[in-house]
């Protein structure tokens, strides 16, 4: 076995225990696929990440993202971890300004700056109109009526996702979701959230099966969110959404459109920095 660098941080907060947390394991060459969904079970987060150097010259490292059940290609709260987590270990961009990851959807930017990081939005694999028996699925495994969906769009920049949005902030945290009529959807709600606020919107994200129900703060989802919500003209060039709030969580999402892209930027920080044998 091998000694390895690992840092186990919270994501998209700045308060420990408050956000997403993730599991990176450094220097990560040499383990096999095995290995790493042997490892990602074990620590039983949402998704574990191995980093590894580079195979495409315009990327500055590459990443691997395992949930306890799968590999994914692309994962929001993973991409700024392992960044945050890259950089305290010494990792050194060719780009002051931006950090250039590789993984399975290709070349993702992350931004640095106003301290915090952010990454560029990927572009959506599957976009458009839900269809009428989808929305009768997604209702059902809500445990909502069809009517209280306002509106709706398939999301899937990766992972899977299809979106609905609710009238309020209330009714997507009173949601008690049947998980169980839920597969094969993974289901994002978002809804507006009062003025007072500090946030403009509410998230939720369910994942069925394989692990957490309920993912606590979810970039992916929120970064494709934004190209839906902004496109659309259901939300503004620049807003903060909240999640984890049925969770006990506090995570904040800060979404912006600028020029050529949609940046989805939060919080890091270390929760506990060691080794791990592998």
């Amino acid at each position: 076995m091998t000694q390895r660098r690992f840092t186990q941080l919270d994501v998209f907060t700045d308060t420990p225990l408050l956000g997403n947390p993730l599991a990176v394991v450094h220097a990560a060459q040499g383990l096999s696929d095995t290995q790493m969904r042997d490892f990602a079970r074990w620590t039983n987060l949402s998704e574990t990440t191995f980093l590894l150097p580079p195979t495409n010259a315009g990327a500055d490292y590459r990443v691997r993202i395992f949930t306890t059940a799968r590999e994914l290609p692309f994962a929001g709260h993973p991409t700024l971890g392992s960044c945050h987590a890259w950089l305290a270990a010494g990792g050194r961009a060719r780009n002051d300004l931006e950090v250039v990851q590789e993984c399975g959807v290709g070349l993702v930017r992350v931004r640095r700056g106003a301290g915090r990081l952010a990454f560029a939005a990927p572009p959506l694999v599957r976009s458009g109109a839900v269809d009428a028996a989808t929305l009768l699925h997604i209702a059902r495994a809500l445990r909502i009526e069809v009517a209280a969906i306002r509106a709706s769009q398939w999301v899937d920049n990766g992972p899977g996702w299809v979106a609905v949005m609710l009238a309020s902030r209330a009714e997507v945290l009173a949601l008690q979701p049947d998980y169980s009529a839920m597969s094969p959807l993974e289901i994002g709600v978002v809804a507006p959230c009062p003025s007072a606020h500090d946030a403009q919107f509410e998230v939720r994200a369910f994942i069925p099966g394989g692990g957490p129900n309920e993912d606590p703060v979810t970039g992916s989802l929120n970064a494709s969110l934004a190209q839906w919500l902004i496109g659309a003209g259901l939300a503004p060039p620049s807003y903060v959404a909240a999640q984890g709030t049925a969770l006990g969580r506090a995570g904040r999402v800060f979404i912006e459109k600028a020029n050529d892209a949609i940046w989805v930027g939060g919080g890091c920080i270390a929760v506990i920095e060691g080794s791990v044998s592998l």
